[in-house]
């Protein structure tokens, strides 16, 4: 059950925080500031993922190789480069990845969208690195 409505949106949830977080969204409220650079972010949490950039803590390491990260995303994407896990799969073929950026990268060749275009002659390319090896023509 999800008694906790936006009204802006008809987003509902658990629980009032979730809520609360959710209306900065809206807002656009980010009360947690970085010392250091002055970003800033509507969670504390994010807060604190976010001044890794700057302590250069790597709170995540590999047990087989032992290589570390600072964000769990990428510990995760790493671990899959071991076990060969690919979890996202193509809706349009048998095709699977290891992360979401190379799935979208697929997919766009099943719907065509080519949404990088030379800013010189027009042409539009579906990667940002065919448009750079394009440019060089120019």
């Amino acid at each position: 059950e999800r008694p906790y409505q936006c009204t802006e949106c008809g987003k509902a949830f658990k629980g009032s925080s979730g809520l609360r977080y959710h209306m900065r969204d809206h807002t656009g409220e980010r009360p947690y500031a970085c010392r250091e650079c002055g970003k800033a972010f509507k969670r504390s949490s994010l807060l604190q993922i976010h001044q890794r950039v700057h302590t250069g803590l790597r709170a995540f390491e590999c047990a087989q190789c032992g290589l570390t990260f600072k964000w769990a995303s990428h510990y995760q994407y790493h671990l899959r480069q071991h076990t060969g896990e690919r979890p996202y799969r193509c809706p349009e073929c048998p095709k699977a990845f290891k992360n979401t950026s190379c799935l979208r990268r697929h997919r766009q060749l099943h719907t065509g969208e080519r949404p990088h275009a030379c800013p010189v002659c027009g042409k539009a390319f579906a990667q940002t690195s065919n448009l750079r090896q394009h440019q060089r023509v120019h």
